[in-house]
């Protein structure tokens, strides 16, 4: 793959200014969609305008060729390491960012900053800026399922749950299609709102998202349930996954009795409260274990489990395998975002 833009724009005017580059660094088992997020707005601006607006070179570490999490190929088209004339880098990154540890990344990201050039990752790539020390007091967002892993890692940080987040030429980005908007967001700035929502007509996306609108589904959309006071009870477990609140408080809080609230869990989960609360604890250790660098035992403290014996006998019930086989990868049949 190559960053050739087949729809070719006019040629540039002799004073016209120069494209904006904006490049793309590749991790291994990178997420696709973030990457054609991001880039497809341009090359469409390129094409729309008439003009040549943007170009997006590609950076892979030690310039070898990267493969996507969809097993694509994807070969470098500008040297690691060449920021010449570069006016923003964002870091594509997926499931397996939190295994990437490259101190030339490190240095080359510290070099860009100290040059002014704009900072953005898109899903996991955050998790790089973090660790390359880029993101103190500044927000920034990360794909939903990695939050808390990143929180974990970076208690100071503020990790926000916004769509992106663009502050002090740092610009994050929560993936998939988030993208998209951040891009579209980008080039209005640039060139104007009329064409990024020509660009979105294109893309067939009638309403350009703002930062703050929600990365994930509803409550209501993803169980397809309407009941509120079941709704509050499932947003309060998922509020508190850091310990067990007793069923009772949980009702409590609701505003319906223990009673209600087991045959309500029954009816629309075919679970008990216990039970439901239980595995939303599980799902988030499981996350953790896949996507920080905390112990099992601190995994096990943060999902609410009192031992880390007990945790283990109740993950292993849940997942068929063990914390320590999930941290190494064995059995996981996971793929990147």
């Amino acid at each position: 793959m190559n960053a050739t833009d087949t729809e070719t724009a006019e040629p540039q005017d002799a004073g016209a200014p120069a494209p904006r580059q904006m490049g793309f660094l590749l991790l291994p088992q990178f997420s696709m969609i973030s990457l054609a997020a991001a880039i497809d707005p341009l090359r469409m601006a390129n094409r729309l305008s008439g003009r040549h607006l943007y170009e997006w070179p590609l950076y892979c570490p030690g310039d070898a060729p990267v493969t996507a999490s969809n097993a694509m190929l994807f070969r470098p088209t500008r040297r690691f390491g060449d920021g010449e004339g570069l006016s923003a880098l964002f870091v594509v990154a997926g499931y397996d960012a939190a295994a990437v540890e490259s101190p030339a990344i490190t240095q080359w990201l510290r070099q860009l900053a100290r040059a002014g050039i704009t900072l953005g990752a898109t899903s996991t790539g955050t998790l790089l800026l973090a660790r390359a020390g880029l993101l103190q007091d500044r927000r920034c967002t990360i794909h939903w399922e990695n939050a808390d892993s990143l929180r974990e890692e970076f208690p100071r940080l503020h990790v926000t749950n916004e769509l992106y987040e663009a502050d002090e030429g740092v610009l994050t980005c929560s993936g998939g299609v988030a993208g998209l908007d951040m891009m579209l967001e980008l080039i209005a700035r640039d060139h104007g709102e009329a064409l990024a929502n020509a660009v979105a007509e294109q893309a067939i996306h009638p309403s350009i998202r703002p930062a703050h609108a929600a990365q994930r589904m509803s409550l209501e959309a993803k169980h397809r349930i309407r009941h509120p006071r079941l709704l509050r009870a499932v947003e309060i477990m998922r509020a508190h996954l850091d310990e067990q609140l007793p069923a009772r408080e949980i009702a409590e809080s609701a505003g319906i009795s223990p009673r209600q609230l087991e045959r309500l869990f029954r009816r629309h989960f075919d679970r008990t409260p216990r039970q439901f609360y239980l595995e939303l604890r599980l799902d988030r250790a499981h996350d953790l274990l896949r996507q920080s660098t905390l112990s099992i035992l601190e995994i096990a403290s943060a999902c609410g489990f009192s031992s880390s014996s007990h945790f283990a006998r109740c993950y292993r019930r849940r997942f068929g395998r063990s914390p320590g086989a999930t941290r190494s990868g064995r059995g996981d049949g996971a793929v990147a975002r």
